[in-house]
């Protein structure tokens, strides 16, 4: 896939009284790209992939990325709701919901609420459901930047996007970021526990994509939104963390577009 930069637009839209900001790039079917806990990292050069295929709408999560962040705000399934409001506002059906990480879990939740509303949902990595063995990796154990660097097989990746030292103002914004998330998941943390029963409901096609080597998410996880999603495939990618769209966007790009290309069956 082309990894040169798209034109990048950045609109904003009220929804339930808040100011959700969005970038908009590409042209082709609608992709929404619902990001990280961690945010998108600078130069990662994966959304502008997509965007040479889809038009690609990637908003920035209340709280998140220096955006407005409502008090009212408790749970994931009110950000879930915003984003269903926000896809009615812009008109867009048929969309392909892209989750990445915590991203994942809002995507995933959006899909229980309009079961049959989607084109696609392609969750990598999600959070939102329990694993019955090990856990989700509780960043309050340790600091966001050993939380960001655990979700890399490859160090060396981390350090191309973030550099081997990352500035003040990226570990400014991890923190807050983090402050956010506890707020919104923290009890339980990091899923839903109705989650996996509302999942049979989804009628879209769903393609579920796991770094083998996640040391975030238990890969358990992704076997058990593969196993819950009546319409759903798992696809593991070897040599690859938790940020595995980061370490190797080249294979997830592919999985996504051919997937997407695919007229879904009857």
């Amino acid at each position: 896939m082309s990894t040169s930069e798209a034109r990048w637009v950045t609109e904003s839209i009220r929804v339930a009284d808040t100011t959700l900001t969005f970038r908009k790039a590409g042209a082709g079917a609608p992709l929404m790209a619902l990001h990280h806990d961690v945010g998108n990292p600078p130069g990662a050069g994966f959304l502008d992939a997509l965007a040479h295929q889809f038009t690609v709408y990637a908003p920035l999560h209340p709280g998140y990325e220096g955006s407005a962040r409502p008090e009212w705000i408790r749970n994931v399934r009110d950000v879930a709701v915003m984003y269903q409001w926000l896809l009615s506002d812009l008109g867009l059906s048929g969309t392909t919901l892209l989750g990445l990480g915590f991203g994942g879990w809002i995507a995933a939740e959006m899909a229980t609420m309009s079961p049959a509303a989607l084109g696609r949902l392609v969750l990598v990595g999600a959070m939102g459901i329990k694993p019955a063995a090990g856990e989700i990796l509780d960043q309050a154990l340790v600091s966001y930047l050993d939380y960001v660097r655990a979700g890399f097989e490859d160090p060396g990746a981390f350090e191309r996007l973030y550099g081997a030292e990352p500035p003040t103002s990226q570990l400014e914004q991890w923190d807050l970021n983090r402050e956010m998330t506890f707020r919104i998941a923290w009890k339980p943390y990091m899923y839903n526990p109705t989650l996996p029963h509302l999942l049979g409901g989804v009628k879209t096609p769903a393609l579920i994509v796991w770094g083998r080597r996640d040391r975030v998410v238990p890969l358990e996880c992704g076997e058990r939104y593969a196993a819950a999603l009546p319409r759903a495939r798992l696809e593991v990618l070897e040599r690859a963390g938790h940020f595995v769209e980061m370490e190797q966007p080249d294979a997830v790009g592919k999985l996504i577009t051919e997937f997407a290309a695919v007229p879904p069956a009857a």
